[in-house]
């Protein structure tokens, strides 16, 4: 994420909330959008106290006041969108050419939108700068896009190609993420309340979007309608995870409140496991959404002491005489301890499988690899394993006889895993014994791991 960028653009925005507010409110402001309280100190002006709390602010929480900002102040097209750019584009995202851009809208059809102008216009408005804006600013005139687009596109269509609509939005030099939410917005049923119609565009969007590697996949229902997202096809798997059973103490006594949902319940200790129960999006899973869901299933208003507890439960849940797991924990966190936000969340004693009867009742049956160390939930659907191996994965005995037949259940149980779309990745415990010695490793791996594309996999 451009960092320096972000810096200079949240200094803009605050030009508009010194003018916006009184002395007395900005304290409150600050609180509001995530700034350090600006200084009591009525010799200098309320732009320089603003600009004094930006200044105090550390370069990893600036994402959370610019999401703030964009949240709480009510910023005109021109302000919003560069700020939406930064963010979107230091995060996951799938790149749209500009010719696939183009040859997709000349294909795409107009019509079905017509039928709800107010929708598509409200639709374009959120996501591009139609100069509606310029009213407040010049007084009344004509030749602003929105009066245009009323005009050629929605009282006498054919006048405008979607193509040359395209054109004047800007689509086709827009930033990646924002094209690919112009995407996901134009087959919303809040555009488009129609599925035969949305599914239209959808099937038309998928044919060029198909040698990207990339689609248009419903994700769920909203109202009754298809949502759809744009995901990497190429890798990961084609669903997305409906309950996560993690930092586990033991075998999780859970049972199915509703086999017709798959909806599960704890049975009794609930104390011994945690299960997050929440929707998955296209980024995967963030140490953020974990962090949110934690503190509200906790009602632990404080981010930091919640964040504290979080990280101690977990690491309580990894094996006493497992050096090599806790350095492992330890060392992502420390590595990327300043933008905790803006990484996945690393999930510990993970359960993959689960099945109520043990590996000696199931005999041939019995499913592999029931509970890995570590899981990854990456942007693209991705489904990353972590293992840290020690003498017990190929011996027997307390580790005095090798044992070929353990280890080839173990490697049984990861091609399962890879043919059903997960990554799995495997550590010899003495490389991770000693911290000092594991740091260097881990560090580039993970920065190995996390900067790669979905399509860009082995």
């Amino acid at each position: 994420m451009d960092l320096v960028r972000l810096r200079s653009l949240l200094e803009g925005v605050l030009i508009t909330l010194y003018q916006r507010y009184t002395g007395a409110e900005l304290p409150g402001v600050c609180e509001r959008i995530s700034l350090p309280p600006p200084p009591d100190d009525s010799s200098i002006t309320k732009h320089e106290r603003l600009s004094v709390s930006l200044s105090a602010c550390p370069d990893n929480r600036l994402p959370l006041v610019a999401e703030a900002v964009l949240k709480h102040e009510g910023l005109v097209a021109w302000q919003s969108m560069p700020l939406e750019d930064v963010l979107w584009v230091g995060r996951h995202y799938i790149e749209v050419p500009a010719r696939t851009r183009r040859e997709l809208a000349k294909e795409l059809d107009l019509s079905d939108y017509l039928r709800y102008p107010d929708r598509f216009l409200a639709m374009l408005g959120s996501l591009w700068d139609l100069g509606e804006n310029d009213f407040e600013v010049w007084g009344p005139h004509l030749g602003t896009l929105h009066d245009d687009i009323q005009r050629h596109v929605i009282r006498f269509p054919g006048d405008w190609s979607t193509e040359h609509l395209f054109e004047q939005l800007g689509a086709f030099d827009a930033v990646h993420p924002r094209f690919a939410r112009f995407l996901e917005a134009l087959v919303s049923p809040s555009t488009l309340p129609d599925e035969s119609a949305q599914r239209r565009v959808v099937e038309l969007a998928n044919r060029h979007l198909a040698a990207l590697g990339a689609e248009l996949r419903q994700e769920g229902e909203e109202d009754g309608y298809p949502l759809f997202a744009l995901i990497q096809s190429r890798s990961g798997t084609t669903r997305r995870p409906r309950n996560l059973i993690f930092a586990t103490l033991g075998k999780p006594d859970i049972r199915l409140s509703s086999a017709l949902d798959n909806d599960i319940e704890v049975a009794e200790r609930a104390d011994e496991f945690l299960v997050y129960d929440r929707p998955v999006g296209k980024d995967g899973l963030l140490w953020r959404d974990l962090l949110a869901w934690w503190q509200e299933t906790r009602k632990d208003a404080n981010a930091t002491r919640a964040s504290r507890s979080l990280y101690q439960r977990m690491a309580n849940s990894l094996p006493e005489e497992s050096k090599g797991q806790h350095n492992l924990f330890w060392i992502y966190h420390h590595i990327y301890q300043d933008q905790l936000h803006e990484v996945p969340a690393l999930l510990p004693e993970i359960w993959l499988h689960w099945d109520p009867k043990t590996k000696h009742e199931r005999q041939q049956l019995a499913m592999k690899n029931l509970r890995m160390d570590f899981l990854l939930l990456l942007p693209g659907n991705r489904r990353v394993v972590l293992e840290v191996d020690g003498i017990q994965h190929y011996t027997r005995d307390r580790g005095s006889t090798p044992d070929a037949a353990r280890y080839a259940e173990t490697m049984a149980g990861d091609r399962d895993l890879k043919l059903r779309g997960y990554e799995v990745f495997r550590f010899g415990h003495s490389e991770l014994q000693h911290k000092g010695a594991a740091q260097p490793l881990l560090s580039n791996f993970f920065s190995r791991l996390l900067q790669r594309s979905p399509d860009n996999q082995p």
